[in-house]
């Protein structure tokens, strides 16, 4: 029997012109010296984040950051890279494709990957086109003609079928063209607008996306802030926990349930950057939002900074680790076969992260 595909707990979004080989290995070691400086302890984490943390967590999230700090990587066109010159943006293509090509060859790339190219839509269509060919192109060539997979193609702004329709065929004809596996290449979609949730007609779209993706999809990620935006809320007020964002996510739930396909919470912005202060503010928010996403269901999130990764996994161990603490004796709880199923799902996640032993 084949073992289901692993599904990352989080996503680290990297600007494409910062990328660089050894990148996640270097992220790894910036978030341990930040771990050491500011909680070098499980007490002084625990204080951190204001949630408890035992020496054995402690010993966990220090051997993940050790091991395996980065899950799923995804190499970032848009909003991180901006808008640049063609000749830019093609260099860093290329550049980029290079790097990741020599991690791969190393065994030192993330067992996840992919890339965010531009809107395929409006006036960046050819942009994101052309980022999405001479970087696969580059990684084929540099891989011995062959594409590592997993490998998503994140597509952001997606407001229509036709938006989805137009990636499923590039990529259909990048795979033919470079001899690429059929069906290697999976897609991501991006919920930033409010159409993207409800239709004029009323109607959430997002079934019929994910179904223009032709199978492809692996999941639909949140973009708190420009969704935020789109609905004017205030920039002081946007947030993950924003009440607007949770309403989106659960609509994006509800309409995706048992389709295999996950769905991302988004990121915190507020970055854990020196002095002291800062970074604990910083990480309290961020395992708070992690933590919020994981009670409501949500498995998955991005994350911006290597400081981020300690909170992250920090409140994903002890989150899985509490769930998958056994009902109370004497028949307190009563938990019924559709809850033990979703522990059964949980203690799986707890395992390929590492917040458990596998044995």
């Amino acid at each position: 029997m084949t073992s289901p595909p692993r599904r990352p707990v989080h996503t680290v979004y990297v600007s494409a012109h910062l990328f660089h080989a050894q990148l996640a290995s270097h992220w790894g070691q910036l978030a341990l010296q930040v771990l050491k400086m500011y909680a070098p302890d499980a007490r002084a984490l625990a204080t951190a984040v204001d949630h408890a943390c035992d020496d054995d967590m402690y010993a966990r999230v220090t051997e993940k950051l050790e091991r395996e700090p980065v899950e799923d990587l995804r190499i970032d066109f848009e909003d991180g890279f901006g808008h640049r010159s063609d000749e830019e943006e093609d260099s860093a293509a290329r550049a980029a494709a290079v790097e990741l090509a020599a991690d791969i060859t190393r065994a030192a790339a993330p067992v996840s990957r992919g890339i965010r190219i531009k809107a395929l839509s409006g006036e960046g269509a050819g942009r994101g086109a052309r980022t999405l060919e001479l970087f696969l192109t580059s990684l084929v060539e540099k891989c011995g003609s062959t594409l590592p997979t997993p490998f998503a193609v994140t597509l952001p702004k997606v407001a229509s079928v036709e938006d989805v329709t137009r990636l499923v065929h590039l990529i259909e004809e990048l795979e033919a063209r470079l001899h690429i596996d059929g069906g290697a290449l999976s897609v991501e979609l991006m919920v930033e607008t409010p159409k993207a949730i409800m239709d004029s007609d009323g109607r959430c779209p997002l079934p019929e996306l994910v179904g223009a993706a032709r199978g492809r999809c692996r999941g639909v990620h949140f973009g708190v802030y420009d969704y935020s935006a789109a609905l004017g809320i205030a920039p002081a007020h946007h947030g993950l926990r924003h009440p607007a964002c949770d309403h989106a996510r659960h609509v994006m739930q509800v309409a995706l349930v048992g389709t295999g396909v996950e769905v991302s919470a988004g990121s915190t912005n507020v970055l854990p950057v020196p002095p002291r202060e800062n970074v604990v503010r910083a990480w309290r928010m961020h395992f708070d939002d992690v933590r919020h996403s994981l009670v409501s269901g949500f498995y998955h999130g991005w994350d911006l900074h290597p400081a981020q990764l300690v909170t992250r996994y920090a409140a994903v161990f002890t989150f899985l680790t509490e769930c998958l603490v056994a009902p109370a004796p004497g028949g307190a709880v009563l938990e019924d076969p559709a809850a033990a199923r979703v522990r059964d799902a949980l203690l799986e996640r707890a395992r390929s992260a590492g917040a458990i032993p596998l044995a």
